[in-house]
């Protein structure tokens, strides 16, 4: 039983629900009396498995999932997301009608407050006394039918995602899963010669140096080579002198893909696996590559040995990575840090072959230069080979000295375009002559696209000011950001121009529920045009406005974090918005892809899970609310 305040102030948030919908207010009441209110705290369970059903709850705050724990492994998969306005429970219904099957099954399936929840517990004695109303029916038939359709789309989309994998073991694996117990070690006195006969007695390509059982370097084959070989240092000298000290080591407990981005970030085939500053184990790249797939460690070594001939085959050794990495379902945020790493060493070895095919021509640099990429290389985001978008600054020179920057970016263009990179429709490259000039040249050019506010110059400048410096002079890049973010200081009005344009393109607010109850509200979004864009575009402003003019999304945001422009928890939230969307838009966008399809960025309601849809809307709402930033600062 309820006392009268809080009856009539359930009668209010429930009048219009069809259970009370059109009964006399006493009548509610006398139902409502039969009810409860109940609460319940982030993560407390709302329903447990095995638990007799004795009714229906109807969430009238916070949200719910519904999900099913594996007791073999402590693994949980959550079916669905259950939020205001909706039923938990309807399966118990059959139970209701007598229409249940008689299997005796264990029920797995359990539902849990994501936060704090409040929800009304209708027994069944009212779902009798209302059972003949023609709405009571349409409705439950309703939830019964949105529940089953997205429960099954959310399963078979499970089904489909394994089998296309191939995969029967679990995606996330520990480091432990990987490694090897068995520790080559030597201490820092023995020599090289000792060193190098039990490196081959026990046929490894690493030992590690250790004292006191203390881990203090490592040794690797290329190490033999390259530092005593080639220095023909004397077999007698101490290993202490050759090793590579404070080696990069890793947890036991640490995820496959912390020790996949460790190996192939930091350049290095050999992780020491270390508990409690004991070294407990080594896990090496083939190791990990062979966990997966054996072709991968191929793929690596090409895009280290790409030359003019097998600079095309990159492309496929860095999708090869990519697919790895998406399989194991790693964070977006980390793979695309991980595969940009292999972009931007692909990148570099295409600069460095323009400079050799210049050089043949007995051709030298002039002057130092910088290159810089912009779109989605210069945010980091770029999984597939898309259009070129880069620029190149360099020191004042000559017009003998311009003709071989001229000749460099068409070089540059050329090798990118081997390498599987898209001339760019819009001619934003190196190889024209407004995408390259010297340092004064450029302070011109950006002068002139702030007071020439044209459509053209501001596309123009959107591109730009999503630009990051990849190689040449660092002197000479930081005197162009204090060029670029001195003229942007007295540049007031362009940027109102740029603010001015994202008005006209705001990010889609999902304010009622995607799931209402009797239809999608919406089918879809365009992930690219809809969302990305205008994010990108809002965070740009912000950052140019508060002093930085390049970088990427996460760095601009933790710069502006770190001016006091982004709370800690909106900084957060920020974050978890944009995996979300990115997730979404990389996975469709990648097996698109891989199954021929045409490439798009609309995003259908109906082919994410409940959890999915939720996710989005939280993420868009947080978005928009960085959007709503730009405009609070123009007043737009």
């Amino acid at each position: 039983m309820m006392d009268q305040k809080c009856n009539q102030e359930t009668f209010e948030a429930v009048k219009l629900h069809p259970f009370f919908q059109g009964v006399e207010l006493h009548t509610a009441q006398s139902l409502l009396d039969l009810c409860e209110v109940r609460s319940f705290n982030k993560t407390e369970l709302v329903l447990k498995k095995d638990e007799p059903r004795a009714g229906l709850h109807l969430m009238l705050e916070g949200i719910s999932e519904v999900f099913v724990r594996n007791e073999f492994n402590d693994r949980e998969e959550v079916l669905e997301i259950i939020q205001k306005g909706e039923m938990i429970g309807l399966s118990s219904l059959a139970d209701f009608l007598g229409v249940s099957k008689s299997l005796k099954q264990e029920v797995m399936v359990e539902v849990r407050a994501v936060d704090k929840v409040k929800a009304l517990f209708i027994p069944f004695e009212v779902i009798t006394r209302r059972w003949e109303d023609p709405n009571v029916h349409d409705y439950l038939l309703t939830q019964i039918s949105i529940r089953l359709k997205d429960v099954y789309g959310s399963l078979a989309e499970q089904v489909k995602l394994a089998r296309d994998y191939g995969e029967n073991e679990a995606f996330m694996l520990r480091v432990q899963d990987v490694m090897t117990d068995k520790i080559i070690a030597v201490s820092p006195d023995e020599t090289i010669q000792e060193t190098a006969i039990k490196m081959t007695q026990s046929r490894t390509s690493s030992v590690l140096v250790i004292e006191e059982g203390n881990l203090k370097g490592i040794i690797t084959e290329r190490d033999m080579v390259a530092r005593v070989v080639a220095k023909g240092i004397s077999m007698s000298t101490k290993v202490n002198e050759i090793m590579t000290s404070q080696p990069v080591t890793i947890n036991r407990f640490s995820y496959y893909y912390d020790a996949i981005s460790l190996t192939l970030l930091k350049g290095i085939k050999h992780l020491p696996v270390v508990e409690e500053s004991k070294v407990i184990g080594i896990v090496t790249l083939s190791d990990l590559l062979r966990k997966k797939n054996e072709n991968v460690m191929k793929t690596i070594q090409k895009i280290e040995q790409a030359d003019e001939e097998s600079l095309p085959n990159v492309k496929k050794a860095i999708y090869e990575v990519f697919d790895t990495l998406i399989r194991d379902q790693v964070p977006i945020l980390k793979t695309l840090d991980m595969v940009t790493k292999l972009y931007d060493r692909l990148v570099i070895r295409a600069i460095e072959l323009s400079e050799e095919s210049l050089r043949q021509r007995g051709l030298e640099p002039p002057v130092t230069y910088s290159f810089y990429q912009m779109g989605s290389g210069g945010r980091a985001e770029q999984f597939m080979l898309t259009d070129q978008d880069h620029f190149l600054v360099y020191e004042e020179t000559t017009e003998e000295g311009e003709n071989y920057f001229s000749e460099l970016g068409k070089e540059i263009t050329s090798h990118l375009q081997k390498a599987g990179y898209a001339l760019c429709k819009g001619l934003m490259m190196c190889s024209e002559e407004v995408w390259r000039g010297s340092l004064h040249t450029w302070e011109e050019r950006v002068r002139h696209w702030m007071l020439q506010s044209t459509n053209d110059n501001l596309l123009k400048s959107q591109n730009f000011f999503s630009y990051r410096f990849i190689t040449g002079s660092i002197d000479l890049n930081q005197r162009f950001e204090i060029t670029v973010t001195n003229l942007l200081k007295r540049s007031k009005i362009f940027l109102f121009r740029l603010a001015q344009i994202e008005r006209e393109y705001q990010i889609p607010s999902l304010e009622q529920p995607i799931r209402s109850l009797f239809k999608l509200e919406r089918k879809s979004i365009d992930m690219k045009k809809e969302v990305l864009f205008p994010y990108h575009h809002s965070l740009q402003i912000l950052s140019v406005l508060n002093g930085k003019v390049s970088g990427t999304p996460l760095e601009k945001i933790d710069y502006l974090k770190s001016k006091g422009i982004f709370s800690e928890t909106f900084t957060h939230d920020l974050r978890e918005a944009v995996e979300q969307v990115l997730t979404l838009y990389v996975r469709q966008r990648w097996n698109q892809a891989k199954t021929g399809k045409e490439l798009n960025s609309t995003v259908s309601f109906t082919r994410l899970t409940t959890r999915e849809k939720e996710e989005l809307i939280l993420s868009l709402n947080t978005l928009k609310e960085l959007q709503g930033q730009v405009f609070a600062q123009f007043s737009v």
